[in-house]
């Protein structure tokens, strides 16, 4: 399972995140109480050891701009949060995890028209796009199949209902920024206590996925 803490904005921060397992961490460019510029992302991103990936988040961004971002912060991942269509998506030189908010079934017709490395499925947009801190109806990704070992789930998640979601909705990962957060700021108790849960939560599903083969065998 594939954890991603987003909205990082200190040293401190990113380095607990990766000492306790996160694979990626997101750095917030859009209109947000979590935005930070370039330059302090490329100063956090310094400390972040290779195999943990760099994401930074978008909205209606313009292209060069994405692009001058990403070079100067070394992202690995372009993620877009805005009414971005498929055709910029394919311009965008880096691999992109497109952002979509999910009320219903119909919600999902349009990702069939994106070819992304990642889906990232969100809760409706509130004051801002994504990190409002409330979860959609994880049941509605069974309309999904075509998208199978692409998708990040998000939206409301938290230490305590994140094995509940990734039973639901089994995706590739899980991304949190609220859900580890005390008055606004990561809350560095809260970031080791979620990815373990989102760990543990793999671990059970691998062994429930095993039992199920040898039973049927």
């Amino acid at each position: 399972m594939q954890v991603k803490i987003c909205g990082i904005k200190t040293i401190e921060a990113a380095q607990h995140a990766v000492q306790n397992g996160a694979d990626l961490i997101g750095f917030v460019f859009a209109k947000s109480k979590r935005r930070i510029t370039k330059e302090q992302a490329k100063e956090i991103a310094q400390i972040i050891p290779g195999h943990v990936k760099k994401v930074g988040v978008f909205v209606n961004e313009p292209l060069d701009s994405i692009k001058d971002i990403a070079a100067t912060v070394g992202l690995d991942y372009v993620q877009l949060h805005g009414d971005e269509t498929p055709e910029f998506c394919d311009a965008v030189p880096y691999p992109v995890i497109k952002a979509f908010s999910i009320q219903s079934k119909e919600d999902f017709y349009a990702i069939r028209d994106y070819k992304c490395t990642y889906f990232l499925l969100d809760s409706p947009s509130g004051k801002y796009r994504g990190g409002n801190g409330t979860a959609f109806d994880w049941s509605l990704t069974k309309h999904l199949s075509n998208v199978k070992g692409k998708v990040i789930l998000a939206g409301g998640l938290s230490s305590e209902n994140v094995s509940q979601a990734i039973a639901e909705a089994n995706p590739q990962g899980v991304d949190v920024s609220s859900g580890v957060e005390t008055d606004g700021e990561k809350d560095l108790n809260k970031i080791t206590a979620f990815i373990r849960e989102a760990k543990k939560a793999t671990t059970i599903e691998k062994d429930r996925d095993h039992n199920d083969k040898l039973h049927t065998s």
